[in-house]
């Protein structure tokens, strides 16, 4: 089989659907993935976690023809089976646009039945309608201190975990950010921009050094959800903090962004805070 039959429609030219056909969605195994990171099925996961990804061209028409447009969040759990892989899911989401769909909550049906099918897991699904955007669509800064300052002199553009440094025994409680998370797709190798979390207690983390970890994924190929699982994994390996979370938000491509969290506290539900360069 050859890599790009894979990975379905992504870098291949398609024929954009006229009518609703949910044949369209190409689920890809996480498996692949995780066995890169040496982890378990679902039941052993040492994360709990949630891709969140939010569309933002949803059209339909009415019973009598009228187009309707909105935005979407779906909420996919991270010890589903399968991910999506994003074109198709804009294919099938596109694949809606000339189809007669009775409401809001017959649409809402669909793509919730349609992606639980997919990946082999209840998906959550919001659709906003125009009415609720300035409610909705509010611009969030990352929560805690940025990185992108830090004065350092990169060597690698390849994950390099050896990076990852304790400062020293010190237990601290810090929330850190960068928005320099660059990944390439790996059928593509288009760019991945992402605004990079990390939220942890334990061993106070070297700055300059997870700087320099954060900049390492920029020539590396791997999907957005299987980067921040490899952060996260790295960070548990090197540094082995009491609780670590990992929230990235990646821009938006073809009208939906992927925003992927991964956290040691099941406890905690993951926010949809936009960013500024979605």
């Amino acid at each position: 089989m050859s890599d790009k039959k894979h990975h379905g429609p992504l870098g291949e030219k398609v024929d954009y659907p006229q009518e609703y056909d949910p044949s369209c969605l190409h689920p890809i195994s996480r498996d692949a993935g995780r066995e890169t990171l040496g982890l378990g099925g679902a039941s052993s996961l040492p994360f709990s976690g949630v891709d969140i990804w939010n569309a933002y061209e949803v059209s339909w028409l009415t019973e009598s023809g009228m187009p309707k447009v909105a935005c979407a969040e779906f909420r996919f759990p991270a010890d589903s089976p399968n991910i999506v892989e994003s074109k198709s899911f804009k294919l099938y989401l596109n694949s809606f646009n000339q189809s007669r769909i009775k409401d809001v909550d017959a649409l809402k049906r669909l793509l919730l039945a349609d992606l639980s099918r997919a990946t082999g897991a209840d998906v959550e699904v919001e659709v906003y309608t125009p009415n609720v955007w300035a409610e909705v669509s509010r611009i969030s800064l990352p929560v805690g201190e940025c990185l992108d300052e830090l004065d350092i002199s990169p060597s690698s553009f390849l994950p390099a975990p050896e990076l990852l440094q304790a400062v020293s025994g010190e237990v601290v409680s810090e929330k850190l950010y960068s928005n320099l998370l660059r990944s390439r797709c790996p059928v593509t190798s288009q760019p991945d921009w992402a605004t990079v979390e990390i939220h942890y207690r334990g061993p106070k983390i070297n700055r300059s050094q997870l700087l320099a970890y954060i900049v390492s994924f920029r020539e590396h190929d791997e999907f957005h959800e299987h980067c921040v699982e490899r952060i996260f994994s790295d960070l548990i390996s090197r540094l082995q903090p009491e609780s670590l979370t990992v929230y990235a938000r990646y821009t938006r491509r073809g009208g939906l962004d992927i925003n992927p969290w991964r956290s040691t506290d099941s406890s905690v539900v993951a926010l949809n805070a936009r960013g500024a360069r979605q």
